[in-house]
């Protein structure tokens, strides 16, 4: 397996790139999937987000380009504005820093239409990366040609099917030549994901690098119980203790997002809000003031969660729990990135008990925490109560109900007469099963002789 990207076989002037931008190791993704694009082959591409996949699939196809007349070679496709965005940012820098001429425009909505045809009419882009609507708008109105594409690359198709866009692909895609080919990169492959595979993609290799576990183990995950608590108060505390470096709080509607974000600037705090109710313009501004440290505090929807990458997140809040639980991976991924440690916490209701239970089923591991004097302390196992009752359940009805008597007399000392008087039946059930076992033993040795 490869150690470092000259042996992938890339062109020299994007290795000079990657030293320029800092690139020395291939990711997992990369090692997998570089070689199987640089032979031509289509790829189905199972793969966390924060793993490396942009410059899996942009450095074998950057390499692969041609020059020849002046119509799109590369199209690659995104669900949201924010991570075509993303995409296109982290193409244009390499380019740059590889020192090579390609022509590359970024087609998503919110931007002026009108101009992007005008444009296109004089020259056509080599490498087209938008959202599939903006791109079908273009080549609908046949402004942008994609009847000589040599490469399709379909980013975050689960999320892709999951915003309804599948059929703007598959539009899309139709224009383009037979002999295409296509990687489809995604978190997950639901089975709706299937025929639109089995149309597009020929003896794709499938590739799948499941994480090592459901949540990074540099996050450490925290919950708190609200019960009665005003939780948009005990979110001002929260994000004022030990002051995170930057915090994302998600909330599940925009309406939510909304008010906890006046709440919390009536407290004082620097908030900025994203959500898709906002313009795409302000969006836009608003990522920028984000990365440039601009806020310390963000509160979101679920958009945020799958369609930005914002770094140096050293907290995620979960101010609700998601209706879907895959967002919350896709929640907590937005912290402990890039080998630094992160932490989540999550607020949940007794009413949402069953919904904790899930994650703890596929393998998130929760560390129990409460608000003590302005300070977050360890509290009790939530379950603490069940396993209580456990107990009760072995002992004897005649013991369960002196344990109800002691403590309503709430006498002084009732808990070592409790303690004692399950000490006492233990002991009696002990000696009652020792008497049987040696019994049965006596009478097997009679059987014997």
């Amino acid at each position: 397996m490869p150690n470092d990207f000259t042996n992938f076989g890339l062109k020299d002037s994007l290795l000079t790139g990657l030293t320029a931008i800092g690139f020395r190791q291939p990711t997992p993704v990369q090692n997998a999937v570089i070689p199987v694009l640089l032979a031509g082959k289509d790829a189905v591409v199972e793969s966390q987000t924060g793993s490396g996949k942009t410059h899996a699939f942009l450095l074998p196809l950057l390499s692969r380009l041609e020059k020849h007349e002046d119509l799109a070679q590369l199209v690659i496709t995104a669900p949201s504005r924010e991570l075509a965005t993303q995409t296109y940012e982290m193409a244009k820098a390499l380019l740059t820093a590889s020192n090579e001429h390609w022509s590359t425009h970024l087609y998503v909505g919110g931007s002026d239409k009108e101009r992007q045809i005008e444009k296109l009419q004089r020259q056509q882009p080599d490498i087209v990366i938008g959202t599939p609507g903006r791109i079908l708008d273009l080549v609908s109105s046949a402004a942008l040609r994609v009847d000589q594409v040599r490469f399709l690359v379909i980013d975050e198709a689960d999320m892709t099917l999951d915003m309804g866009f599948l059929n703007q692909v598959d539009a899309i895609a139709s224009k383009m030549p037979a002999a295409l080919q296509t990687a489809v990169f995604s978190a997950t492959i639901p089975d709706k994901l299937q025929p639109f595979l089995r149309k597009y993609l020929h003896a794709p290799e499938q590739i799948k690098l499941a994480p090592k576990s459901v949540i990074n183990p540099q996050v450490e995950n925290w919950l708190f119980a609200t019960g009665g608590k005003n939780k948009a108060e005990l979110v001002a505390q929260l994000l004022t203790i030990g002051q995170p470096y930057l915090a994302l709080v998600f909330a599940n509607t925009k309406q939510t997002v909304d008010d906890l974000t006046d709440y919390l600037k009536q407290k004082g705090l620097r908030v900025a809000k994203i959500h898709g109710g906002l313009q795409p313009r302000e969006r836009k501004r608003v990522m920028k003031q984000v990365e440039n440290l601009e806020y310390q505090y963000v509160v979101a929807t679920d958009l945020a969660a799958r369609g930005i990458d914002i770094p140096g997140v050293s907290l995620v809040i979960n101010y609700e729990l998601p209706k879907d639980l895959e967002f919350f991976v896709h929640r907590v991924g937005r912290t402990g990135r890039n080998g630094l440690e992160g932490t989540a916490i999550t607020l949940y209701r007794p009413a949402e008990e069953n919904l904790v239970a899930q994650l703890e089923h596929i393998g998130v591991k929760f560390v129990p925490k409460t608000l003590e004097k302005g300070q977050i302390v360890t509290t009790y196992d939530r379950q603490r109560r069940t396993q209580r009752r456990a107990t009760q359940q072995k002992l004897d009805p005649t013991l369960i109900g002196y344990v109800k008597k002691a403590r309503g007399k709430g006498k002084p000392g009732y808990r070592k007469k409790i303690k004692q008087a399950i000490s006492d039946d233990r002991r009696r059930k002990r000696k009652i099963e020792q008497r049987a076992e040696h019994l049965q033993q006596k009478q097997k040795r009679k059987a014997q002789r």
